[in-house]
């Protein structure tokens, strides 16, 4: 008796949580009200290596490589979509006057734009470690194996930065 009457109570509960979470389709018109929290955020532990980049003036038969290139450090990003008269109108310039960008021979102004940007400052704290950093290992001329010297940039930080990408 007394399982029958546990089975019937866990029975009626599930019925209830399974109408409380049913899901109803919403109109367009409906679905236009309706406002929230939207995009993604993405972050990325950098550790980027390239063996080497070199330089050759074919005039003078000389060159230099930068070898043991590295890129190391976090970025932190968000993902949003916007639609294309917002994006047209945050990108004109101080004129009024649209850049290149959205002047209508490249940007259909009734497309939708993904934004990917790195939250200036304000909104995104990173200690110095966390900023990007690049450093060169070794500055070799005409294939010698030895080196003179060696390159490091530090705290390059991105924030602030955006990328769009849309259809065309």
């Amino acid at each position: 008796m007394k399982f029958a009457m546990k089975a019937g109570v866990a029975a009626a509960l599930s019925a209830v949580a399974v109408a409380a979470s049913a899901m109803t389709p919403i109109a367009d018109e409906g679905l236009s009200q309706v406002s929230g929290q939207d995009g993604v955020s993405l972050a990325a532990s950098l550790n980027v290596n390239v063996g080497s980049f070199q330089y050759t003036n074919t005039t003078e038969s000389a060159s230099i490589s930068f070898n043991d290139i590295k890129f190391t450090g976090l970025i932190a990003a968000t993902i949003d979509v916007i639609n294309g008269a917002h994006f047209a109108e945050i990108r004109k310039l101080g004129t009024g006057s649209p850049t290149p960008v959205v002047d209508g021979s490249f940007f259909n102004v009734a497309s939708d734009v993904v934004q990917i940007a790195i939250p200036d400052a304000s909104k995104v704290t990173l200690p110095t470690a966390a900023l990007l950093d690049m450093s060169v290992a070794a500055i070799k001329m005409n294939g010698s194996d030895a080196s003179f010297g060696k390159i490091a940039l530090t705290d390059i930080d991105l924030r602030g930065t955006s990328v769009w990408i849309w259809a065309h």
